[in-house]
């Protein structure tokens, strides 16, 4: 076990004209660890210094009890000071470190040399073999330095060493003195004291090898995020090129048959119409994908743009049954309104957004809905708040869903005989959008029944109050129009 030691005090004193050996981020984390326990055991420490001086003055000698207190006073706000400044040290300033590491380790010599000092004093006033109180003072000190002081070996070895000593003086003193026989008890004392200095020195080892393991850890852990940061930019900036790249030829692609479906080239042949139709729709999808991605993107990095403005939520809602009619259709479904409330109902929010989450509840519940069924978009006011649901005569969600329903890269079919298709990206999107609001999303299902998504928000201001950004409500509706073509369902279908 000495050997270890000895080892380790080598490793920190190898190299000349430095303090270490060891890379000063490493010096400089071991200082700051070293530190943040002397802050955090400050306290318990005045509390055990003072009831030891308390107790040796009563029973011993007051004045150097108090002069053993000033002592150890002076080292702790020394300790206190240091472990202060400690803080604003950075890895790269290596003078510094090394000086406070050097003030640390006198500091430490000090105050253990002090405790050393009473606690000798104080045994040799008793009578041979009556020193309990100063060997459990000194075996108190060493098995606290064990415990609180592994951070830094070198003060750890200076103190295990001063209290070791002290042991030794007390208990070889009796013996010079008293030349008992090897049956004597205090032959016993030395003995005992021995075996106690291998277990402080054991204890010592155990909590030094565990806070290096812990070090270790940390750092691979810090080496890992650092890994996975790198790792999380490359994929973003991947993904943003990929879709940048796709976007360009696919405007193209869409603009083209747009402008085939309009008749501009002439009548499409009816043997081609079916192609044309399947062409229009899958790069629909395409898009649609490419957008949400974008948009995950966004709100990953915290990029994403908001219009803040006061929104007339029943003219939200009639402007979203409006564009996401056609796409009720094709599913044969029907759309109608439900603006329970008379009042105008207004909310904080970016119209564009809004309509987006929207859509994609609307287009969610006309894919898993009946034909023939109804899908009703409507609002109300709940208290102080405003709820915008969006209700269906569906297949309904089973229980256990509600984590998958909004988790990316999801898809929730309870039919075994419907198969819709998606991104999967529509309502985690919708969350992070409306949460962003402050509102909530949520549904109520039942299978076989139907489905109701709902989102709540805080009911703000008039309809003629201006935004945050001095908008006004009467430029809401033609920003839903201009953005019907991004975030209705037959462009951005879930």
């Amino acid at each position: 076990m000495n050997k270890e030691v000895v080892e380790m005090a080598a490793i920190e004193a190898a190299q000349p004209g430095r303090v270490s050996t060891v890379p000063d981020s490493r010096v400089l984390q071991n200082i700051k660890d070293y530190s943040a326990m002397i802050l955090v055991l400050f306290w318990q420490r005045q509390a055990i210094y003072l009831a030891a001086t308390v107790l040796t003055g009563f029973f011993f000698d007051p004045f150097r009890a108090v002069l053993f207190y000033g002592t150890v006073l002076i080292c702790e706000a020394q300790d206190y000071l240091l472990a202060k400044r400690v803080a604003s040290v950075k890895k790269h300033e290596h003078k510094a470190i090394s000086m406070i590491r050097i003030w640390l380790l006198l500091n430490a010599s000090l105050s253990s040399a002090a405790i050393c000092l009473y606690a000798v004093s104080v045994a040799f006033e008793q009578p041979a073999g009556d020193h309990f109180t100063p060997l459990f003072f000194l075996f108190a000190a060493a098995l606290f330095a064990a415990m609180n002081n592994h951070q830094i070996v070198s003060a750890l070895i200076v103190r295990l060493t001063m209290y070791g000593a002290s042991f030794i003086v007390i208990v070889v003193k009796d013996i010079w003195v008293e030349r008992p026989d090897l049956s004597s008890d205090l032959w016993l004392h030395f003995f005992t004291v021995v075996f106690v200095m291998y277990f402080l020195i054991d204890c010592s080892l155990v909590f030094l090898k565990l806070y290096r393991t812990n070090l270790e850890q940390m750092e691979k852990l810090k080496e890992e995020h650092e890994r996975t940061k790198a790792a999380y930019v490359a994929k973003t900036q991947f993904i943003s090129t990929v879709s940048h790249e796709l976007r360009t030829p696919l405007t193209s692609i869409k603009g083209s048959l747009d402008l085939i479906n309009s008749g501009a080239l002439g009548e499409v042949p009816e043997k081609m119409r079916s192609l044309i139709d399947m062409a229009t729709k899958n790069s629909e999808r395409l898009s649609s994908l490419i957008n949400d991605v974008l948009d995950i993107q966004k709100m990953e990095a915290g990029e994403m743009a908001y219009c803040m403005e006061t929104v007339d939520v029943c003219s939200l809602v009639q402007e979203a049954i409006a564009s996401c009619s056609g796409y009720a259709s094709a599913h044969k479904v029907r759309i109608e309104a439900d603006c329970q409330s008379r009042d105008e109902l207004c909310i904080q929010g970016d119209t564009s957004r809004l309509m987006q989450v929207l859509a994609n509840m609307i287009s969610n519940a006309a894919k898993f809905s009946f034909e023939g069924g109804t899908v009703t978009v409507g609002c109300k006011r709940i208290g102080e708040r405003v709820r915008i649901f969006v209700k269906d005569q569906g297949v309904g969600i089973p229980d256990g869903c509600k984590d998958k329903v909004f988790e990316r890269f999801s898809q929730i079919d309870s039919s075994d005989e419907r198969h819709v298709g998606g991104t999967g990206l529509g309502m985690s999107i919708s969350k992070e959008i409306v949460e962003h609001f402050g509102g909530t999303i949520d549904y109520h299902s039942e299978v076989g029944v139907g489905t109701e998504f709902f989102v709540d928000f805080p009911v703000f201001g008039d309809i003629g109050a201006e935004s945050s950004d001095t908008h006004v409500q009467g430029g809401s509706k033609k920003a839903v129009q201009m953005n019907l073509a991004d975030f209705s369902p037959e462009a951005r279908s879930n």
